[in-house]
């Protein structure tokens, strides 16, 4: 060969290894930059290339796809959308992706390698692997009597099943239809800024990532410190209570709403019976900061990771209570306590089963689209917050609330129902329409396994302050979803 052919092979061959290295330094150590870079639609259209997997309800698909004929081919839609929209969230072309369409984004659009029949060959061929369903723990008959149950009012509900942890409806209301934001385009972008202009909020869920003062509902986590940690013996004994009642730390009293004296000295039975902010608050000062925290937080609070997978918002109760009074108020659901209506339906499906937690989960399991599930959800316990001797006297106590307190709206003939109401301050200096709440359970019978755990919290600006109360707003509400479980 001569000088020359050489010389031209070498060069040749300089060039081959050149694109060699250059496209080893593109696809092992760029690759993953450039696949995630804004500005790479290839990506994005492969994303959009198939339909998306689907979110299930009782077996049958609450979402689908429909084809665009544009450059990203396949769009997400959703049937009953704002019924499910607190369950779902959306899944956007342009904004992305919330709830179980966030957190099983891999999932649904078919890239978990859990999803693949053949690994190697769909590494070799790069062919896409169909996107895998999600089934919910959600009961449409239960969702449908919470959307039912708030009709125009703002608010939401939670219930749970307290012996598995699974969620059995979310309701946020007002709601919105995530099908007007799933594509791209003008119309697209105005619907969501109509949305987000919107001083209803609808895009907010309120079930799971608004937080409340409780009010008065959080007395059944007073009384269960109570109980356990042995400040009394039962729920009969006499609390030594006066009305009103001042922490030695102030020269403000705390009153109740009744200006008779039949909070003076009350049982804790009565006291939960008629809401005796004077009672409550006492005992919790009695408890004492320490134990009232312990108490809280093995019922959930302050929890700042809580996933059920998706994300729910922290529910607070006060870690630094030196004070007497702040002690005494957020004893009573006051002060710095706030909760998300799931966690005190939490609260109540603890004392449903029997002083044991359980983990609230939204998801049973995902499959591929096959049906081969791929990961099954079980139960977990969270906690034992207290025993089952003390279980038992605050079931006693809720179901005294039902049968001849302040909660006797949410009564079911020939069920046995505990609860207990709450109105909570808003605004400052309370100034703003109180929220109204309601927790409660329902079982057939008095030794049955309770089937459904409830919260609902009402913040309807439109109601007048005289007209708001947890017994008058919420437990109607309670009740026609405790009646939807029971019913199936």
């Amino acid at each position: 060969m001569s000088r020359t052919g050489r010389r031209a092979g070498l060069f040749c061959l300089a060039l081959i290894l050149l694109l060699l290295a250059n496209a080893t330094r593109l696809q092992v150590f760029q690759g993953k930059s450039l696949n995630e870079n804004a500005a790479n639609q290839r990506t994005v259209i492969a994303r959009y290339s198939q339909p998306r997997g689907n979110i299930l309800v009782a077996g049958e698909a609450v979402t689908g796809s429909k084809k665009t004929g544009g450059t990203l081919a396949y769009q997400r839609t959703y049937t009953d959308g704002a019924f499910y929209a607190p369950v779902t969230g959306f899944s956007s072309q342009t904004y992305g992706n919330t709830l179980i369409e966030g957190v099983e984004d891999r999932i649904l659009t078919g890239q978990d390698s859990r999803l693949s029949t053949n690994p190697v060959w769909d590494a070799i061929s790069r062919a896409p692997v169909p996107g895998g369903n999600v089934f919910t723990t959600i009961n449409p008959r239960v969702q449908r009597a919470a959307f039912q149950g708030l009709g125009g009012k703002r608010g939401a509900v939670a219930a749970i099943e307290p012996a598995t942890g699974r969620i059995l409806a979310l309701a946020s209301a007002p709601s919105y239809d995530p099908n007007g934001i799933t594509g791209t385009g003008p119309a697209t972008v105005a619907d969501w800024t109509r949305l987000n202009a919107d001083s209803t909020q609808p895009m907010l869920n309120r079930a799971l990532r608004q937080t409340y003062p409780p009010g008065s509902t959080f007395k059944v986590v007073t009384l269960a410190a109570a109980l356990q940690y042995g400040l009394y013996s039962g729920i009969d004994v006499p609390t030594n209570s006066p009305d009103p009642y001042t922490p030695k730390d102030t020269d403000h009293a705390i009153t109740n709403e009744s200006a008779s004296d039949a909070c003076t000295n009350a049982t804790l039975a009565y006291a939960l019976q008629v809401s005796c902010n004077t009672v409550f608050g006492k005992v919790g000062v009695d408890v004492g900061a320490q134990n009232m925290v312990r108490m809280a937080e093995a019922f959930g609070f302050n929890q700042s990771l809580q996933t059920i997978p998706v994300a729910v918002a922290r529910s607070n109760f006060d870690t630094d209570l030196t004070s007497q009074a702040l002690l005494a108020l957020s004893s009573i659901g006051q002060y710095d306590t706030a909760a998300t209506p799931l966690e005190m339906a939490e609260v109540a499906a603890a004392v449903a089963n029997n002083g044991t937690l359980m983990q609230p989960r939204l998801l049973d399991k995902v499959t591929r689209s096959d049906g081969a599930t791929v990961q099954s959800f079980g139960n977990r316990s969270f906690s034992r917050p207290f025993s089952a001797g003390v279980a038992a006297q605050i079931q006693q106590a809720m179901v005294g609330v039902v049968d001849s307190g302040t909660g006797t709206s949410a009564q079911i003939p020939g069920v046995v129902v505990g609860g207990k109401t709450g109105t909570a301050q808003n605004g400052v200096g309370n100034s703003g329409v109180p929220y109204a709440w309601f927790i409660s359970y329902a079982k057939p019978s008095a030794t049955a396994v309770s089937p459904v755990a409830v919260a609902v919290v009402i913040e309807d600006s439109d109601a007048n302050r005289a007209d708001v109360s947890g017994g008058g707003l919420a437990a109607p509400i309670a009740k026609a979803v405790m009646q939807a479980v029971l019913s199936g």
